[in-house]
């Protein structure tokens, strides 16, 4: 492949806890994945990509990381890891690690020596601050995960800054030495022939140097939100322009390996597109992707301004459109009330995300229209559940495991007792189910489709004039139509064509019927 085989690619997302165990004891490992990934690459994809397999006490399932150089014993030993990128590199498959360098574990080395002391090594290598005089906080920055961004150590007599969890203290990239070690971990993994990585919260490495305070959200709401986070302005504890620069040292060091990728996740509601192209222009990262997708929006008009507003604004950068991943409930489950049936919503969401402009990131289970799992307060293991339920039930519920033939009692995943539960609905959804395989053989089509088919991959899109809810656009000599409701509509569409692809499609005549949830790909003659 050329250096740049990123560009309208397509990465399948793996949470390696819930993929495959190999060993019975409840919790997937790598040699489950690289014992599946024959069935990743005869889907049709061009990447995989691990969420954290790194040591970890997994207070945050692994994003809390205590040596970013070694593999956690949960998923087994770096010679394991080698074994699945070979394989993975014969079936033709990219893999992509999942790296957090933007804080670590109150575990981690690095750490336990800068607590220490203020004159230490490494004192400077995380965010301290001093109290104010009252005792409280420096600022008023607040934790995604709930309450002050800042804990209290009772060693140095200072505040520790922590954007997550109380157990992931940011690393303070003001600090040369910190970017100089973030590369060298990714030059670790480079060296090893990881052919790229996705960065957690890219947009939170570096903070206002002054600790100034972040600003209410100026966002009008009915009432307050669940979250302190959310009633702010994030204008000092994130986004900072001095981000940049570091962006594009990463990109010189990834260029000297060839072909590989960085990809960017991009958590910002505020101007969250813009960011992305600001992110991926100027030789900083390949590409990026952001939540925008991701939420309960669902409309013709939303998906239009989205694809539209990225490539206006941003025309030199490169997204990564995703519907799904470990963090959000499933699609199928969130846009349930746009949907016919499960398996029509999921037929036509593999058709609409694989056709759009730019690189596609798909979410384990998805392919099988998998839905959302309804767990009880009891079961839930995320601490952001747990902190914020029932308003937030956490992202348990998408993270449950693969249920891979649905009359066994581990669902095919595991020998032993699933971490998280695996219930009915799941195994409705198994891979082994008539249903699953047609969702399935929609994807492995429309992903073919895109491989052959180099409109879909590279061609700009051409948006046509439809009413809601039908969403059309032309990739060069393609058109692709889709209908977002669970009703049947009619709209004109000029000419007619070869159909390629269709879910309960008629298109002749210069006009078009699509049936609940229809869908067409097909050239204009």
């Amino acid at each position: 492949m050329s250096d740049d085989w990123w560009r309208g690619s397509v990465t399948y997302q793996i949470y390696p806890r819930s993929f495959q165990d190999s060993d019975g004891d409840g919790t997937g490992d790598l040699r489950g994945i690289t014992r599946r990934l024959p069935l990743i690459a005869d889907l049709g994809v061009d990447a995989v990509w691990l969420s954290p397999i790194f040591r970890s006490p997994m207070v945050d399932m692994g994003y809390d990381v205590s040596d970013h150089r070694d593999i956690d014993p949960r998923f087994g030993t770096l010679a394991d890891f080698d074994a699945l990128l070979a394989e993975a590199h014969r079936l033709g498959l990219r893999v992509i690690l999942d790296q957090v360098i933007n804080h670590v574990s109150v575990e981690h080395p690095l750490f336990r020596e800068s607590r220490r002391s203020r004159d230490n090594p490494r004192a400077d290598w995380f965010v301290w601050a001093d109290p104010r005089p009252d005792g409280t906080p420096p600022n008023n920055w607040q934790s995604v995960f709930g309450g002050p961004a800042w804990e209290w150590d009772a060693r140095r007599f200072q505040y520790y800054l922590h954007n997550f969890m109380v157990a992931q203290p940011d690393l303070n990239f003001w600090n040369p030495e910190v970017q100089d070690w973030a590369l060298d971990t990714l030059r670790f993994w480079l060296d090893r022939g990881v052919d790229g990585f996705r960065f957690d919260t890219v947009n939170f490495y570096f903070h206002d140097r002054m600790l100034r305070d972040d600003a209410a959200d100026p966002r009008v709401k009915v009432r307050p939100a669940f979250k302190t986070y959310d009633m702010q302005y994030h204008l000092f504890s994130k986004n900072q322009p001095e981000n940049l620069a570091f962006l594009s040292r990463i990109r010189s060091l990834m260029d000297g390996y060839g072909a590989t990728v960085s990809v960017g996740e991009v958590g910002e509601s505020h101007h969250p597109i813009e960011m992305m192209g600001e992110y991926t222009s100027a030789k900083r990262l390949h590409m990026a992707y952001s939540f925008e997708m991701m939420e309960d929006r669902f409309s013709a008009a939303f998906f239009r301004r989205t694809l539209s507003d990225f490539f206006r604004l941003a025309p030199q950068g490169w997204p990564c459109w995703a519907f799904s991943n470990h963090d959000v409930p499933r699609h199928v489950t969130r846009w349930a009330a746009h949907g016919a049936d499960p398996e029509r919503l999921a037929k036509l969401c593999a058709m609409l995300l694989l056709s759009f402009e730019g690189s596609i990131c798909l979410y384990q289970g998805e392919e099988l229209g998998q839905t959302q799992t309804v767990l009880d307060l009891e079961e839930v293991i995320d601490p952001q559940g747990r902190a914020f339920w029932p308003e937030d039930k956490g992202r348990d519920g998408c993270r449950t495991p693969m249920v891979w033939e649905a009359d066994l009692p581990g669902g095919g995943f595991t020998e032993g007792s699933p971490w998280l539960p695996i219930k009915p609905a799941q195994r409705d959804h198994a891979f082994d189910r008539p249903a699953a395989q047609r969702v399935r053989e929609t994807y492995r089509a429309m992903l073919r489709l895109r491989r052959e088919e180099a409109v879909l991959r590279t061609a700009r899109m051409e948006f046509l004039d439809t009413a809601e809810p039908v969403l059309a656009f032309r990739r060069g000599d393609l058109v692709c139509a889709f209908n977002l409701s669970p009703e049947a509509v009619d709209a004109e569409l000029p000419g007619g064509g070869d159909v390629h692809l269709a879910q309960d499609a008629v298109w002749a005549g210069g006009r078009l019927r699509l049936g609940p949830n229809g869908a067409l790909i097909g050239r204009v003659r």
